[in-house]
């Protein structure tokens, strides 16, 4: 276990995606049980550098409002059932079956695709048709673009657990993707309920945005990768304990 640069400059600013301070009134007497989650990091490779989409999570969502994040949400349970096109690289189904004993691997792999399809309208996928069987209120929509799920371009890249001081957390996995590669086409995101100002951001733009301290680390991890694309890059797995923020490498 260690706390690389990164992770100790977040110490100053720990509060300001939390509602409050531990020990607070307002702070739940047990930390709630984190619920899975799935993100979806897509790289746009341009001329000017690489660019990552992100967008601002609306006013009236009761977890980091107003923040910046990736598209995301929690993981539903017909998620793992729904045919796909291809399947995930073994390396990241490996990856993400370490201290995970309830969810499939691609189970998460799905949810980061499906979420980012009803938060930003982008399909990431092939044609095809998805089995009326595999149908559930969140893949209606997709499948009605006679798309199947691409899973292969997307990589496993880090766990977080949301700190313990919220009504809400999150145990989310992040995956990482060239957008050429993954998205069915490049037509334009598009702003919705969940997320506003949805854009491709480079990184110098994207860590002066308003952004909880989970996607920060996240963005530095991004940043470091971009910087060395050659280098073996084990995922990173990030959470709070008494003393901190602790991480580890998968």
């Amino acid at each position: 276990m260690n706390q690389p640069d990164d992770l100790l400059a977040l110490d100053p600013t720990a509060e300001r995606d939390m509602p409050y301070q531990a020990g607070s009134p307002d702070a739940p007497a047990r930390a709630p049980r984190p619920k899975d989650a799935a993100t979806l990091i897509l790289i746009q490779h341009a001329q000017s550098g690489a660019k990552i989409l992100m967008g601002r999570r609306a006013s009236g969502h009761s977890f980091m409002p107003d923040k910046y994040v990736f598209p995301g949400g929690k993981v539903d349970r017909c998620d793992r059932f729904v045919d796909a096109h291809d399947e995930l690289n073994p390396q990241s189904s490996e990856d993400l079956s370490k201290a995970n004993k309830t969810r499939h691997p691609r189970a998460f792999a799905l949810a980061a695709i499906r979420e980012t399809w009803e938060e930003t309208g982008l399909l990431i996928g092939k044609p095809g048709t998805l089995p009326l069987r595999t149908l559930d209120t969140g893949w209606n929509s997709y499948a009605a673009a006679g798309i199947a799920p691409h899973l292969s371009p997307l990589h496993f890249f880090a766990r977080a657990i949301t700190p313990p001081q919220r009504h809400k957390r999150f145990d989310a996995r992040f995956f990482i993707a060239n957008a050429e590669e993954a998205l069915y086409d490049m037509r334009p995101a598009r702003d919705g309920a969940e997320m506003q100002d949805l854009r491709w951001f480079s990184l110098d733009e994207a860590f002066a945005l308003d952004l909880p301290n989970v996607t920060r680390f996240i963005l530095s991890e991004v940043q470091t990768r971009l910087q060395a694309p050659e280098k073996p890059h084990a995922p990173a797995f990030l959470r709070w304990g008494r003393t901190g923020p602790q991480m580890d490498r998968l």
